[in-house]
Parts: structure tokens; sequence; C-alpha cells
């Protein structure tokens, strides 16, 4: 039994532990992975694919564009399973067809069912000229306004065009500049850092717009480029979560990969041990 002398040492102690024990705790960022990681085995079993990734410890999940084509009783069945598996799918890729008049009400139903906050315009075609440009915000600020009143937002997800300069400016100056402050811009950090962009900087540029981020890291070297595992390009990962926690605005990480030496399942789960190692070090 702790006599009095030594519960009054404990508890004056505990403040000071429990503040060690915070500081040194994970983030609750929850980190996930863009399904076109594994999509050809998403096209032969998407039910098992689902509970692999849940397994291997992918907390959340984003579907690609071809989730759009299914019908009402899939999207629920999906939705049942994410719940079974403690899956959340917090946005999805959508090609712009998706955000039209004539096709946004679908995509907002689909979305509501699996529980979505998100729908990322994932594609914009490289524009020769910044008027060009210029039509993408207004699509974005149109879909935003018609997925308010059902509690989503709209997003858009860049590539190399956007972080490429015409005229001595960057499309995806443009599209921040004019679109609500409610629409994400979720980051590809490899695209970004082919095209010659600072991801830290431009995280630093936009506080509170950076919500999502795709962690797919890039080698300048042709025969690797996007086949390398997270932490295995350039991307200065640490810095990356360092300025998206402390005022880029992260909500959720997913992990991105277009393909490498291992198989997709194999690659899924390398990247997520080597993600996980990087960023409790930060």
């Amino acid at each position: 039994m702790l006599s009095r002398r030594d519960f009054l040492a404990v508890s004056a102690a505990l403040p000071w532990a429990f503040r060690g024990i915070a500081s040194a705790s994970p983030s609750k960022i929850p980190v996930g992975i863009e399904l076109y990681s594994v999509r050809e085995s998403l096209k032969s079993d998407p039910v098992g694919t689902l509970r692999a990734v849940a397994k291997m410890g992918y907390q959340c999940v984003e579907f690609y564009a071809p989730y759009f084509d299914w019908s009402e009783a899939q999207a629920r069945s999906t939705r049942k399973l994410l719940d079974e598996l403690g899956l959340k799918c917090y946005s999805t890729h959508n090609a712009a067809t998706n955000l039209n008049p004539e096709n946004i009400e679908k995509a907002k139903d689909f979305n509501q069912i699996l529980g979505s906050k998100y729908l990322v315009l994932a594609w914009s075609d490289a524009k020769t000229t910044l008027d060009g440009w210029k039509a993408v915000p207004e699509m974005l600020n149109a879909a935003s306004d018609k997925l308010a009143p059902a509690g989503l937002k709209a997003g858009y997800h860049n590539h190399t065009a956007e972080f490429t300069a015409i005229d001595g400016q960057r499309p995806i100056e443009i599209i921040a500049k004019n679109t609500k402050p409610s629409v994400m811009l979720q980051l590809d950090v490899g695209t970004c850092l082919e095209a010659g962009g600072d991801p830290v900087a431009w995280i630093r540029a936009n506080p509170g717009r950076i919500r999502s981020i795709h962690c797919k890291d890039w080698s300048p070297q042709p025969d690797k480029a996007y086949k390398v595992l997270f932490g295995e390009g350039v991307a200065d990962w640490k810095g990356i979560f360092q300025a998206a926690e402390s005022g880029g605005g992260v909500e959720f990480y997913y992990v991105e990969q277009e393909g490498s030496r291992f198989s997709e399942f194999e690659t899924a789960q390398k990247c997520l041990d080597l993600f996980h190692a990087t960023h409790k070090s930060i």
C-alpha cells in the first residue's frame, strides 16, 4: 500500500507523465489507400480486396471513378462491408462527368451511402492557356453549391500539368485562388515533385486547404519514377507531415501506388509499414 508521502510524490509526477504520453502518442489522422493502387485485385475480387487492405491495417479507402457505375444495391452492400471491416470512405475520385449537372445527383447519393465527405475531381485534361484552366474552378464551385445542402464538399486532385507554369503562372494557383475555401485541394505528392514543385511550400501557402494527401513518392531516375515504394523517392515526408499537421488542415492520408517491383498487395503492405515508420519519427 502506498504511504501518504509516496501517494503525493506519484500524484505530483502524474501530470508530467501524462504530458509525456500525450506528446509521444501517434497521430490520430487516419491513413488509407487509394484503391487504384490495388486496381487489378479490386476488379477481380472487390470484397476480398477490401478485406485484405483492412487486415493490413488501412483505416480508410478511396474509391476511384468506376464506383459510379455501381447499382444502388452494390453501393449499399459495399457500405455494409466497410462498416463490418471498420473501414471509412472519406472521399471518392470522380471523372468530370460525375460532377456535371446531369450526373451529380447520382454521385451525391452514392457518396452519402458510402459515408464520404468529399467528391474529388480526379483529373482535368491539360490546358494550353491560363484562360482554359479558369473553367476548372468554375466547375468545382458549381459542384460545391450542389453538394453543400447534403453536407458534402468538392475537391481537386493535381497532376503534373497543374504544377507546370504557363506564362509564368501555375494552373494550380488559379484553381486555389478561384475556388471556394470549402473546396479541398488534394495534394498528389509524386506528380507535384515530377513537375518541379515543392509539396511543403505548397501546403504552407494554402493553410487549411490541403485536407487530403496522396502519399505517392517519385524518383527522378526514369527507370524508377513512380515505381518506388513510399520513402524510396525524393519526397521530404517528414517535412510534408509537419506542414500538413501544423496548418495544412490534413484530415486523412492515402497511400497511392502506380506499381512497384512487388505485387499489388505486397506493395500496399510495404508502403503502409514505411508510412508508419516515417510518420512516428516526426
